[in-house]
C-alpha cells in the first residue's frame, strides 16, 4: 500500500477526518453528508479543473430521494428534465414511438416515479455548491501517489473489529490523537515546483473511478470483464436549431450501426450523441472525431453532417462489468465506480455510487463522533457489496434484453428501464443491521432465504456463494439480496408494510403543530436516525428515546391518526419548519465548531408530531388494519393496544420495527448505531468496550469469510 515516489520535498502535514478522494458524484455526495455533520472532510481531484462529462443522464429516484435529504433536490430538478419519450427510426424513418414512463406517477410511498435528466456536470455543480456552502471545497489538481497505513490497521479478516486498536485515540490533541489521526498517511504527487505534500486522515475513501488509484494502491483485485467488441462512442454536441424536434429522444437503429441524440436540458441546441463507431478495413473502432460524428449523423439520420456545428467530451465507451474483490482495506474504503463498474443499460452506474456513499456517511459520522463502535463501519461492505454485485447482474441483463430489442424496428432503450431501475427496490434484509425481535434466529427470521443457515456460522462464502459470468461474485437466486416488495412491486396489504432493511415508505402527512403539508421523507431529512410512533402506546418509548438521545443524532416523531386525540401539544415536539432550521444552525456551528479545533455533541431537534389525515403512512407502514381490528373486536388484534415503533437509519432504510410495548429492542437497537445516549458520551472515535448486545456475531463471522 505504500508508493515511495522518492523526489520532492514533503511541505506539509495537514490532518482531517475524511479524505474524499474523487470529486464526481460519488465524492461530492459522501462530502456533504459529512460536512453536515461536522465531520472534518477534505475532498481532492486529480483534475486541475472540474471535470465535464457527457455519459450519466442523471439521477434515478432513489438517488433523488438521497439528493432530497441533502436539500438540493430542487435545484437538480430546475436544472434538468423530465425523461423524454423515445422517437425511433429505421432506414431514416420513424417506426415506433415509446414513452416508458407514461403509466407512471408519484404515489404516496414515492415522491420520484422517474429519473431525472441533467447533465453530470450540472449535477457536479450543485452539489460543488452545496459543499461550499459547508466551508468545504474541492481540492483540484491533487493527484494521490501514496497511501501509507499504521501497523494497527484491521486487516481484511479484522478491519471494523478493531475496537482495541482505536481505544484511548481521542479526539482532545496530545499525542494518542496525533497516533490516531495518523492512521492513513497519504501522499500527493509533486506540483509544480517539484514539492509532493501529505495528509494524514483518520478514514480515506476512494471515489476515483473505474481506474480508481486508490484501489490500485491498496491491491485490492477488480476483477470482470471488458468487451472489446460492445463499442460506442460519446460526446457533447450542438445541432443548428430546429434540426430536431427537442421533445424527444431520437435512436437510429440499423443493421450497420445506430445514433442516439437526447436534447441536454438547459441548453438550446446542446444534444448528447452517443453511436456506434466508425471502423477501418479490419473493422476496428475509430476514435471519435467531430468529423466522424457529422459522417454518422448523415449516414444514419439523413441530416446533414454540417447540422452538427460542434462536437466536445469525446470518449469511447467499452461495455466493462467489474467489481473489487472488497469495499475496504484498514481505514480505506471504495465506493462508487472505484469499487465497480456496470454495463450503461439501466443508467445505474452513478445511481450506485451515489447510493454507496449515502450508505457510507452516517457510519462514518456516527463512529467519528464518537457515538457508534468501530464495527458499525463493517455494515458498509455487508450491505453494498451484494448490492453491487446484484447491479452488475441487472444491467448485464438490461444490455442483453436492449441489444436483443433494437435487431428489430422499433426496438429501443426503452427495453433497459424496469421498475428494477428506479433503485426504489434495494433494500438490505440480509444486513446485521436489519434487526427485529428473531433476527439472531436465521432459521426463524421472516427473509430466512436471505441467511445463512442457522446452524453454520455465517461467512462470506454462504452471504454470496455464485459467480457472475464476468467473474464478479454476486447472490445466487436463494442468497441474492432482497428486494422489498415496497413501493415498486405487488402493493402490501395495510397489515404488512416494510421489513427491517427496506426502504422506508415516503407517506404525505401535516404538522401537527402548524398544518403545513409534509412528507415523511422530510420528517427524515438530515443527518439523523428517527424513531417514527404509531399509536398511543408509542408515547412512553418515544418519550424514552427524546431523554436519552435527544441532541445526539436521533430524533422521534409521532404519528396521529387523523381521528386520534392529541390532546395539548406534548413537549419536545415542533413543526418541521421549526426543526429544520434548528437543524440547518446547529449544522453550521458544529462546522465552524469542527474548522476551529472544538469538539461536542452535535444538537438535534428534539422531536416532531405529524398528522396522517388520510391514512397513508399507518398504510406504508402496517400500522392501519390493525388499528381497526382493535376497535372492532375489543382490543385482540396484535400490537395495536401499544403501537407500533419503526426506527428508520439516517439513510431511510429501516431498521427495526416492533410493538410499542418492546421498548427494549428499541433500546438495544440505538445502542448499536448510537451508543447508550447522554449518560455514556465518550470522546469522538474512543471505543468503549464492546458490548454484547451491538452486533449479532454474524458482523465477524461475514467479515472473516
Amino acid at each position: 500500500m505504500d508508493a515511495d515516489r522518492g523526489a520532492g520535498t514533503v511541505t506539509s502535514t495537514e490532518v482531517t477526518d475524511v479524505l474524499v478522494v474523487g470529486a464526481g458524484p460519488t465524492g461530492l455526495v459522501l462530502a456533504c453528508d459529512l460536512a453536515r455533520r461536522g465531520i472534518a472532510v477534505r475532498i481532492v481531484d486529480r483534475s486541475p479543473a472540474p471535470p465535464r462529462t457527457s455519459r450519466a443522464k442523471g439521477p434515478n429516484p432513489r438517488s433523488l430521494e438521497i439528493l432530497d435529504d441533502l436539500g438540493v433536490a430542487e435545484a437538480v430538478l430546475a436544472a434538468g428534465s423530465a425523461p423524454l419519450p423515445m422517437l425511433k427510426y429505421r432506414d431514416r424513418a420513424p417506426v415506433a414511438r415509446a414513452d416508458p414512463w407514461a403509466g407512471s406517477a408519484p404515489s404516496p410511498d414515492a415522491a420520484y416515479d422517474r429519473a431525472w435528466l441533467v447533465a453530470q456536470w450540472r449535477l457536479e455543480e450543485i452539489l460543488r455548491a452545496r459543499l461550499a456552502g459547508y466551508g468545504v471545497r474541492v481540492e483540484l489538481g491533487r493527484e494521490v501517489v501514496g497511501l501509507t497505513q499504521s501497523p494497527d490497521a484491521p486487516t481484511e479478516a479484522e478491519a471494523g473489529a478493531g475496537a482495541e486498536a482505536e481505544a484511548g485515540a481521542g479526539a482532545e490533541g496530545g499525542p494518542e490523537a496525533d497516533a490516531e489521526a495518523s492512521r492513513v498517511v497519504v501522499t500527493f504527487a509533486e506540483d509544480r515546483r517539484g514539492e509532493e505534500a501529505v495528509l494524514r486522515a483518520r478514514y480515506v475513501v476512494g471515489c476515483d473511478g473505474a481506474h480508481s488509484s486508490v484501489r490500485k494502491l491498496l491491491g485490492i483485485g477488480f476483477e470482470g470483464t471488458t468487451r472489446e467488441d460492445q463499442v460506442m462512442v460519446c460526446g457533447d454536441v450542438e445541432l443548428a436549431e430546429d434540426a430536431l424536434d427537442r421533445g424527444l429522444w431520437h435512436q437510429w437503429f440499423d443493421e450497420d450501426g445506430a445514433v442516439m441524440l437526447c436534447p441536454i436540458p438547459g441548453t438550446r441546441t446542446g444534444w448528447w450523441f452517443q453511436a456506434g463507431p466508425e471502423r477501418d478495413g479490419r473493422g476496428r473502432p475509430l476514435a471519435p472525431t467531430a468529423d466522424g460524428f457529422r459522417r454518422l449523423l448523415a449516414h444514419h439520420t439523413g441530416l446533414p453532417g454540417q447540422a452538427l456545428t460542434r462536437a466536445e467530451l469525446l470518449s469511447t465507451y467499452r461495455i466493462n462489468v467489474r467489481m473489487a474483490d472488497r469495499f475496504r482495506a484498514g481505514w480505506v474504503f471504495l465506493a462508487g465506480d472505484a469499487a465497480h463498474v456496470h454495463a450503461i443499460a439501466g443508467g445505474l452506474g452513478m445511481n450506485t455510487g451515489i447510493q454507496d456513499a449515502f450508505n457510507l456517511g452516517w457510519k462514518l459520522g456516527e463512529v467519528l463522533a464518537g457515538r457508534a463502535d468501530p464495527e458499525l463501519l463493517d455494515t458498509y461492505e455487508e450491505e453494498r457489496l451484494p448490492v453491487a454485485a446484484r447491479t452488475l447482474d441487472l444491467t448485464s441483463e438490461r444490455l442483453r434484453a436492449t441489444l436483443e430489442a433494437i435487431r428489430r424496428p422499433g426496438g429501443g432503450l426503452d427495453s433497459a428501464i424496469t421498475a428494477d431501475t428506479t433503485g426504489l427496490s434495494v433494500g438490505y434484509r440480509w444486513s446485521s443491521l436489519a434487526a427485529d425481535r428473531t433476527h439472531l434466529d436465521a432459521s426463524t427470521h421472516p427473509d430466512a432465504s436471505s441467511h445463512p443457515d442457522a446452524h453454520t456460522r455465517p461467512d462470506r462464502t454462504h452471504l454470496i456463494t455464485a459467480t457472475h459470468p464476468t467473474g464478479a461474485p454476486h447472490p445466487d437466486a436463494r442468497t441474492r439480496p432482497t428486494t422489498a416488495t415496497h413501493p415498486t412491486g405487488a402493493p402490501l396489504t395495510a397489515d404488512e408494510g416494510p421489513q427491517a432493511g427496506d426502504r422506508a415508505p415516503d407517506a404525505p402527512c401535516t404538522e401537527a403543530a402548524t398544518g403545513a403539508g409534509t412528507r415523511l421523507h422530510r420528517v427524515f431529512a438530515g443527518p439523523r436516525t428517527t424513531v417514527l410512533g404509531f399509536g398511543p402506546g408509542s408515547a412512553a418509548v418515544l418519550d424514552e428515546v427524546a431523554a436519552t438521545y435527544g441532541g445526539t443524532g436521533v430524533r422521534t416523531c409521532r404519528v396521529y391518526a387523523a381521528d386520534e386525540d392529541r390532546g395539548e401539544n406534548r413537549a419536545g415536539e415542533q413543526s418541521q419548519e421549526q426543526s429544520q432550521e434548528q437543524s440547518q444552525e446547529q449544522g453550521e456551528e458544529q462546522s465552524a465548531d469542527r474548522r476551529e479545533g472544538r469538539t461536542g455533541a452535535e444538537a438535534g431537534p428534539p422531536g416532531c408530531a405529524v398528522i396522517d389525515a388520510e391514512g397513508h403512512a399507518a398504510a406504508a407502514y402496517g400500522t392501519g388494519a390493525s388499528a381497526r381490528a382493535d376497535a372492532s373486536v375489543g382490543g385482540t388484534a396484535p400490537g395495536a393496544r401499544t403501537g407500533t415503533i419503526v426506527v428508520v437509519r439516517p439513510d431511510d432504510h429501516v431498521g427495526l420495527r416492533v410493538p410499542a410495548d418492546d421498548a427494549r429492542s428499541v433500546r438495544e437497537y440505538l445502542r448499536r448505531l448510537h451508543g447508550t445516549g447522554h449518560s455514556a458520551a465518550r470522546p469522538p472515535e474512543q471505543s468503549s468496550e464492546r458490548s454484547p448486545d451491538r452486533f449479532p456475531d454474524m458482523v465477524d463471522a461475514v467479515r472473516k469469510g
